[in-house]
C-alpha cells in the first residue's frame, strides 16, 4: 500500500554558469510530495501519518529559508530533489516502508519527480 504526504519549504538560490535570469539570486517556495510504500501491519497502518510527518520535516528542516548554494554546488530542481530523496532514503531505514517516488514542485506548474 502507499501513503502520500506534502509539505512546503521556502529557500533561495543561484544557478552558477546559468545564461538567464536565474543566475541572479532568486527564491522559491518548494512543494514536496513524498510517496511512500509498505505493508499494512498490526495496527492497521502503514506508517503512522505523525511519524512520516516527522520524517519529511526532519529531511527538510536543513532546506527551509536557507540558500541552497551553501548545500548543493548548483542546486536546479534535479539536484535538490535528489539530495532530499537521500535524506529521506536514510531516515526512512528503520521503519517498514520505503520511499516510493517523491514529486518537488519549483514554484507553480515545474516540477521533477524521481520515482
Amino acid at each position: 500500500m502507499k501513503l502520500g504526504l506534502m509539505t512546503e519549504f521556502d529557500a533561495a538560490h543561484s544557478l552558477p554558469g546559468y545564461k538567464g535570469k536565474c543566475a541572479r539570486l532568486h527564491g522559491h517556495t518548494y512543494q514536496v510530495e513524498m510517496v511512500v510504500e509498505g505493508q499494512v501491519g498490526e495496527e492497521g497502518f502503514v506508517l503512522d501519518f505523525y511519524q512520516l510527518k516527522k520524517i519529511l520535516a526532519t529531511a527538510l528542516q536543513d532546506l527551509d529559508h536557507s540558500f541552497l548554494n551553501e548545500l548543493l554546488p548548483n542546486p536546479t530542481a534535479e539536484t535538490i530533489a535528489l539530495w532530499i530523496s537521500d535524506r529521506l532514503k536514510k531516515e526512512l531505514e528503520e521503519t517498514p516502508v520505503r520511499l516510493f517516488s517523491l514529486k518537488l514542485w519549483e514554484g507553480k506548474n515545474k516540477w521533477v519527480m524521481i520515482d
